[in-house]
């Protein structure tokens, strides 16, 4: 899509490119070793501001919810979240650009052995707060309780110091926390497949939205999206296909 003084403009009304970056996903964006924001996202941020030709600011979070809420307030630009009809409501998605498995994780002497023995009344569920997987659980969970922490990082945590029956997230969060802490571990699929994309406030008009679209799939397409997650070393995200594939 051509890029015209009015889609720019739509995009910095600051002067600057405000990118809202979520730490509390390692798929998609962590620190390198001075500390500095990196990884799919940042990249993903960076590609944007030079066919921009604007200068780039990141706004960084902790976690996914604060990052929408920025993004839905405008005191971002744009941002990187999972799909979901409630952020929909104020945040033009693109189509996705990286597919994520979400799996439950238990103790190793859990009595659970399969996903369709979590939604029973009396089992707790922790999720990190605003996550993809606490909108998603909120949605299809009848009888199991929500619990949740702080941000998604902290969900083996909080699951352990609450003596939860069960934690949901990201697969390689959890099976690292796993590793790391041992008598953990998955059960035996995911229960759902995130969708990650980029998203502008609805309010920057629909030809904005159209541009990051469009930008996406050129990521996607080109390659870009591919190298990034290679760079990263990140193992078990895959590029989303693109808009015709799909």
């Amino acid at each position: 899509m051509h890029l015209t003084p009015h889609i720019r403009s739509a995009f910095t009304p600051t002067g600057k490119l405000r990118a809202s970056i979520n730490l509390g996903n390692p798929i998609l964006a962590n620190k390198d070793a001075s500390g500095a924001p990196c990884g799919v996202s940042v990249d993903l941020a960076r590609a944007l501001a030079k066919e921009l030709d604007a200068e780039l600011e990141l706004v960084v979070f902790d976690a996914a919810g604060k990052s929408v809420e920025a993004v839905a307030a405008e005191q971002a630009d744009f941002g990187f979240f999972a799909i979901d009809p409630v952020r929909g409501e104020q945040i033009a998605f693109t189509d996705a650009y990286v597919l994520i498995e979400g799996f439950y994780l238990v103790k190793n002497d859990s009595p659970l052995r399969s996903n369709d023995e979590v939604d029973v009344a009396g089992h707790r569920v922790v999720v990190g707060k605003g996550s993809a997987y606490d909108l998603y659980l909120t949605r299809t969970l009848q009888n199991a309780t929500i619990l949740r922490a702080p941000t998604s990082p902290a969900v083996v945590d909080f699951f352990l110091k609450e003596g939860a029956e069960v934690a949901a997230g990201v697969k390689q969060q959890l099976e690292h926390d796993a590793a790391q802490l041992g008598g953990l571990r998955l059960l035996n699929e995911r229960f759902m497949v995130i969708r990650q994309a980029m998203g502008t406030p609805k309010s920057r008009g629909p030809e904005a939205a159209a541009f990051l679209s469009a930008f996406v799939e050129k990521m996607k397409a080109n390659g870009f999206v591919a190298g990034a997650l290679q760079r990263h070393g990140i193992i078990g995200a895959s590029v989303a296909p693109g808009r015709e594939a799909a």
